[in-house]
């Protein structure tokens, strides 16, 4: 079976696409989510020739009904890519889609002759697939400033780098943190519910603002509400949205998204392919969050960086723990992430709320934690009463908490706006305006590592970072 904070999350997002029938995969191993009965082609003569391989080996073995297998989605479109209904999806449970199964096996032959995919699940592309540390967010102690703390290069407009964030839109107040004034975007849809609870994800995107104002103040930040379901798209219409995000301001100089999915494969995501293909024709660098998993197999879009052609339009950020000396032990990790920063227990403007707010903490331990690691990293400490906390009975009632302007938040979600704010600040200190140029100097010139999972990485810190000491579990038992 899943792994339990596989279920838990899983359990969110379905909440958040309801009209979506979700599964888990492959085989029940929860690496991934996607839609259950669908999958995806490209447009044209390949849509037709996966949608009657499927159909004719549907006809032919037991079990696997044709009726179902239809075009589920416009011929053409911009991302070149056409949904095709295989199955009910309404049929079975989440644990996966037998329906999907056979439509992938029913390719194989195929696309060894054409030595190339044709034919994929419809994944889902989140900031917290599949699972995610414990402490999001948590008020920040009485006083302490941000962290990375605001650097003190002054706001040009006339050579402010453009930053577009991919997130989930701004808080409605935003505009009160001084670090936010040169911010702008599309407001957090549903910041609470009925009850007063916080919502998922809400202010994450505000976060990442805040963090990428603080470490290059001379930057135009957009934030595009793109992920306000609970941080997660399918990969059938993320394409599309990117389209729309760059088309909206143009294309920036650089793109930081805090998302993504792996899918068990190393040549990428077929929904995100026309958009990675313009962007490799663009100047736009993407800076993108290696995943939240602990695992090494490759995260889409992050893993771009490791593929021909792409090497030097897409900068792969894992997280480093709060002392900077190694990696978080929820950072995913391997050759294709490019570099490691902060994001343990960082500081920034989450805003808005002074009085006592309900929050459900989503605490999810993970297995690498609990069993293979030294000290109080974030999936274990500090402990709070939610939903999500441990499996077995719910708490009476969750932690209360206040909110005044600043919060901590853990994640490589948090370490990829560092990075695209080093990025940025280094094009102001070196009037550089080659985004992808000042991604291959920022790394040649960096003189720090660290060390994840017994391998030597670039560490790439803020100067206005402060490492925090990191305890042992037992000291904070």
């Amino acid at each position: 079976m899943a792994p339990q904070r596989f279920r838990e999350q899983f359990d969110q997002i379905q909440r958040s696409m309801p009209g979506v029938p979700l599964a888990m995969g492959p085989d029940d191993s929860a690496e991934f989510f996607y839609e259950k009965g669908v999958v995806l082609a490209r447009d044209g003569e390949e849509a037709r020739l996966v949608e009657d391989t499927v159909r004719e080996h549907f006809t032919t073995f037991a079990g696997l009904s044709p009726d179902h297998v239809r075009r589920a989605s416009p011929e053409t479109n911009r991302t070149g890519i056409t949904r095709i209904q295989v199955g009910d999806p309404g049929q079975g449970d989440p644990s996966g889609d037998p329906t999907v199964a056979g439509a992938l096996r029913s390719l194989r032959t195929v696309e060894g002759r054409a030595r190339r995919r044709l034919i994929s699940r419809n994944h889902v592309v989140s900031i917290a697939v599949n699972a995610c540390p414990g402490d999001e967010p948590v008020p920040a102690p009485a006083g302490e400033p941000p962290n990375p703390a605001p650097a003190a290069t002054a706001y040009d407009a006339g050579t402010a780098v453009g930053v577009l964030v991919v997130d989930t839109g701004l808080m409605h107040d935003y505009r009160s943190s001084p670090l936010l004034v040169h911010t702008d975007g599309d407001a957090q849809t549903r910041e609470c519910d009925d009850d007063g609870v916080l919502q998922q994800y809400v202010g994450h995107g505000t976060f990442i603002a805040g963090l990428l104002a603080a470490v290059a103040p001379n930057t135009d930040v957009t934030v595009r509400g793109t992920l306000n379901d609970a941080g997660a798209i399918l990969e059938s219409e993320f394409g599309e949205k990117l389209f729309e995000a760059v088309d909206r301001g143009g294309w920036p100089d650089i793109l930081s998204l805090s998302a993504g999915t792996s899918n068990g494969r190393t040549d990428g995501l077929l929904g995100l392919q026309a958009f990675m293909e313009e962007l490799r024709a663009q100047r736009t660098l993407l800076v993108a969050a290696a995943g939240n998993n602990a695992s090494a197999t490759p995260f889409w879009p992050a893993a771009y960086a490791d593929l021909p052609g792409w090497e030097h339009a897409v900068l792969s950020v894992g997280a480093l723990r709060a002392d900077g000396e190694f990696g978080a032990c929820f950072s995913n990790h391997g050759g294709w992430v490019k570099a490691y920063v902060p994001g343990e227990r960082l500081t920034s403007a989450l805003t808005g709320f002074k009085a006592p707010v309900p929050y459900v903490y989503q605490h999810s331990t993970y297995d690498a934690c609990r069993f293979g690691f030294g000290y109080a990293c974030t999936c274990q400490y500090p402990r709070h009463n939610g939903v999500l906390s441990e499996p077995g009975e719910a708490p009476v009632k969750p932690d209360q908490v206040v909110f005044e302007g600043h919060a901590q938040w853990s994640g490589t979600s948090f370490a990829t706006p560092v990075a695209a704010g080093l990025v940025a600040s280094h094009m102001t200190a070196h009037k550089e305006t080659d985004p992808r140029a000042a991604r291959r100097q920022l790394l040649a010139e960096n003189g720090e590592f660290a060390e994840v999972r017994g391998a030597h990485v670039p560490a790439l810190l803020p100067p206005t970072w402060r490492p925090a000491s990191v305890e042992p579990p037992a000291a904070q038992a």
